[in-house]
């Protein structure tokens, strides 16, 4: 068989043909530029000039409206009339440079933002003036450590204060609470886990027991208790009325806490050979820990500030009584009602102070069931991590010490 010498220079048709090298031929196009980073949600410079733009020239167009055009006047509509032009003029600016679904979510997230600041600049100045109106007494020491006893209504602001109050209210609340937590537990776990025919009608009744004016309940304990069994009025006939305040709130709270508890767990503890009771008991009730405490400081919230319940069925008086089961007992709340509507500056100062009592005990339960509420049903608290972490590790050490004598013994 032959073969046919090509000379050097030449390559078969079937060859390939080399590839020209593009680094430095005009053919090659530009560099690709480096990927840009779309960075979601935030707020952009050009929200903040919109924003900016929309309440400069809505206030100008106010302005112009109110001393100019109009025969308008007062604060409050000259500030209405602002807010609706500025979110004209905000949708207005916000159509000019984007689309219209992009406005529309721009538009509801600054009507939310603008709403969550005006509630806190009510809460800020109701906050503000009680501060202002009860410092002159909440700055004196004898405002917590004495009660209205010897006080007379033009007594000097040195003399007297609100310890009888801060006592009851302490007192009621803690029978309340007392009180009122058993049953509503008690009332979830029924809904929730038992069931039948009578969980329909107690759903209802604690629902309908949850829109009751408090001055019902009050009136309810009053003709029960009072009048009817001749009880006289008592921190104890007050704490009975809370209770009947409360124990809807701990209910309705508890309930929903009760049902986010994974039914997996509840099948576990059944295939495990428990019964309902001790599934409740041991694998619900712990689990819901966290939601039910904060239910509880929840209804504790809700009964430390009413007054008409207390009004009557506790009385007024005072001195400080420190026995809740004998002779009348005041509250902080019946304490501000009883004194800001005097004539007496002296008097009106300390209702104010009670007031900013009140206000900060609430602020401290309503703090304390958010920290309490923050952890989810079921997840661990750092102590039981670390418990759990140490337990690990103990038995984890056991098990090298066991085989390092049973290495020890073979040899």
């Amino acid at each position: 068989m032959t073969t046919l010498d090509l000379p050097a220079d030449r390559t078969p048709a079937s060859a390939p043909a080399p590839v020209p090298e593009k680094t430095g031929s005009p053919i090659a196009g530009p560099p690709e530029p480096p990927e840009r980073k779309v960075k979601l949600g935030g707020v952009t410079r050009e929200d903040v000039l919109t924003v900016f733009g929309a309440l400069t020239g809505s206030l100008a167009l106010d302005w112009l409206l109110y001393e100019r055009v109009l025969p308008f006047s007062g604060a409050f509509g000259f500030l209405l009339c602002w807010y609706l032009l500025f979110l004209v003029g905000y949708t207005l600016l916000g159509r000019l440079q984007w689309g219209r679904l992009l406005v529309r979510e721009r538009l509801a997230s600054v009507l939310a933002w603008s709403s969550g600041l005006l509630v806190v600049a009510l809460i800020a100045d109701q906050i503000g003036f009680v501060a202002m109106r009860g410092m002159e007494a909440a700055r004196h020491a004898n405002f917590f450590t004495e009660s209205m006893e010897t006080t007379a209504p033009l007594s000097p602001i040195t003399s007297g204060g609100a310890l009888n109050a801060v006592v009851g209210s302490l007192e009621q609340l803690g029978l309340a609470t007392l009180f009122a937590v058993p049953l509503g537990i008690a009332a979830a776990i029924f809904m929730s886990e038992v069931g039948g025919r009578l969980a329909r009608p107690v759903r209802t009744l604690v629902e309908a027991m949850t829109a009751l004016p408090s001055i019902v309940a009050g009136l309810f304990v009053l003709g029960v208790v009072i009048i009817t069994f001749g009880f006289e009025k008592s921190g104890f006939a007050a704490s009975l009325a809370l209770t009947v305040m409360m124990m809807p709130i701990v209910t309705r709270a508890a309930e929903v806490v009760i049902r986010l508890v994974p039914g997996t767990l509840r099948e576990a503890s059944y295939a495990l050979g428990g019964s309902q009771w001790r599934t409740v008991w041991n694998v619900v009730l712990p689990t819901a820990r966290p939601g039910l405490v904060t239910a509880v400081v929840l209804g504790m919230a809700r009964g430390v500030g009413e007054t008409s319940p207390v009004l009557l069925t506790s009385g007024f008086t005072t001195q400080l009584n420190g026995n809740p089961f004998a002779d009348r007992q005041v509250s902080l709340p019946l304490y501000i009602w009883n004194y800001v509507k005097m004539p007496y500056p002296g008097m009106v100062a300390r209702a104010f102070a009670a007031a900013l009592t009140l206000m900060v005990v609430v602020l401290i339960l309503f703090v304390t069931a958010r920290v309490l509420g923050g952890r989810r049903p079921g997840q661990l608290t750092r102590r039981q991590r670390r418990r759990i972490d140490r337990s690990a590790r103990e038995a984890e050490a056991a098990a090298v010490a066991a085989r390092t004598q049973a290495l020890a013994g073979a040899q």
